[in-house]
């Protein structure tokens, strides 16, 4: 296997037993799109619960995140800034040089002795996607299911993709005991903009299926129409499809969530709207006039229109908090900077 040496300027070790390199490799999993080879970075963790400061004013106290960095690619994730502060770049290298949690598994097992935290839900893919190719080989996702399961611990998982349900019978015994929901999401059926904008993820249709299969299994799962980008997605028509494929296949609420264009991340959205969508340039920049990076008039209006369209379906528009069972996407930029200032402490 070839190999790649860590750059000078990362601020973490690698794990010891990687021998110093990061693995580098090209996923091979059912349902995604071919990737460029990308370089894992193996580390050891110090702790693998990360705890929100009640300043954070977000709706949950604990979440995990076993890996950093996401070969989706999403061209608007929320999470690219934190891959700066580990001297990594937001951009090709938040999509291609991802870090592992190698031992994240037995790091929960020793954490959840701790009393001091509670019964409070725990919320997985508040950073990024623990359902990402790279789960296919590394099953940490599945191990902290398995470990939470059996602690008698609530979770939520967050996932743009289908390969969730290969864990179908863990999430499954896990709601059965009333531990566990999940929330897909799903921002458009257009495949146009799904392919250029969500490169490495699943398709929208993958993910309807996935969503019937867990509910059919007894599942809690909403969706989060989310992002919803201005000119491209937010058309009465294309978010009514949305909602009604997401009933048809079981899910219990949905969530509109527009777009957000904090720093750091609009540094790599817009060059990719001028190459793709050049006319819808202007545009942007007029509605993301805002240093805070939120089209507060914009998300009124799509919130407003996905309301009407949940009542004439007979639907149920929850909040971004009660969507998921507390880590709401909409909340992303505040989690990502508190995750950033967490990433020195948690990674060993």
């Amino acid at each position: 296997m070839p190999v790649m040496p860590a750059p000078a300027t990362l601020r973490w070790r690698l794990a010891d037993d990687d021998g110093g390199h990061p693995a580098l490799f090209s996923d091979d999993v059912p349902g995604h799109r071919d990737l460029p080879s990308v370089s894992y970075l193996h580390v050891r963790a110090r702790r693998i619960i990360s705890r929100v400061p009640e300043a954070a004013r977000l709706p949950f106290r604990f979440t995990i995140n076993a890996y950093r960095g996401c070969t989706h690619a999403c061209t608007y994730c929320f999470a690219r800034p934190t891959h700066s502060y580990l001297g990594l770049d937001a951009g090709e290298d938040f999509e291609r040089r991802i870090v592992v949690k190698v031992n994240a598994v037995e790091v929960l097992r020793a954490e959840l002795r701790n009393p001091r935290l509670g019964r409070h839900a725990i919320a997985m893919g508040t950073n990024t996607d623990p359902y990402q190719p790279c789960e296919g080989r590394y099953r940490l996702t599945r191990g902290i299911s398995e470990v939470l399961t059996a602690a008698g611990r609530p979770f939520s998982i967050l996932t743009k993709s289908s390969m969730i349900v290969r864990d179908l019978d863990v999430l499954a015994s896990a709601a059965e005991r009333g531990l566990f929901r999940a929330a897909f999401s799903i921002g458009t059926l257009d495949e146009d903009v799904w392919r250029s904008s969500e490169p490495g993820t699943p398709p929208p249709s993958q993910r309807l299926a996935a969503l019937r299969t867990l509910a059919e299994a007894g599942i809690p799962c909403a969706v989060l129409i989310a992002p919803i980008l201005p000119g491209l997605s937010d058309d009465a028509a294309g978010l009514e499809r949305v909602v009604e494929a997401a009933l048809d296949a079981g899910a219990t609420s949905v969530t509109p969530i527009l777009l957000h264009l904090r720093p750091g991340v609009r540094e790599v959205f817009m060059p990719w709207l001028e190459d793709v969508h050049p006319e819808l340039v202007a545009y942007y920049e007029r509605l993301y006039h805002r240093q805070s990076g939120y089209a507060h008039e914009q998300h009124a209006r799509v919130a407003s229109l996905v309301q009407r369209l949940a009542d004439e379906h007979g639907a149920t528009v929850a909040t971004p908090a009660g969507a998921r069972g507390g880590a709401p996407p909409v909340l992303g930029p505040a989690l990502s900077r508190w995750q950033a200032d967490q990433l020195a402490l948690d990674v060993g």
